[in-house]
């Protein structure tokens, strides 16, 4: 049987260069790959695709439906270390780690097109 490497999320973004820009110098991914409307970036075993889209014709951000989830390890300190770069972030884009009912520890971003960008380590 094949075997399957990973799941690589395309986000939605209205300006490649600020969402590279976002998810490189406040998150701590880097930028691979970039060619007209679309960017690969990594942040260790974690990889997404960017890609530039016009805008929606209903007027919601591009993100207004998208999310997705990385599974860490240390989480607290995963927010220490990355709190610097979110703390001047508009209210309302970061919340800092908090339990889920659901056994998991999370803290959460929204990016710069209103993607959710959940962090998250299952609590012993």
């Amino acid at each position: 049987m094949p075997r399957i490497l990973q799941l690589t999320p395309f986000v939605l973004c209205s300006s490649l260069s600020r969402q590279i820009a976002f998810y490189c110098d406040r998150l701590g991914f880097a930028c691979g790959f970039t060619q007209d409307n679309y960017a690969f970036l990594r942040l260790g075993p974690v990889a997404i695709r960017l890609l530039e889209c016009p805008p929606r014709a209903d007027g919601l951000p591009l993100g207004h439906e998208q999310s997705f989830y990385i599974d860490v390890e240390d989480i607290d300190n995963l927010y220490e270390s990355l709190r610097p770069k979110l703390e001047d972030l508009p209210e309302g884009r970061v919340r800092a780690p908090f339990d889920q009912a659901y056994q998991q520890r999370e803290f959460h971003v929204l990016d710069e097109d209103g993607t959710l960008v959940f962090f998250g380590e299952g609590i012993r």
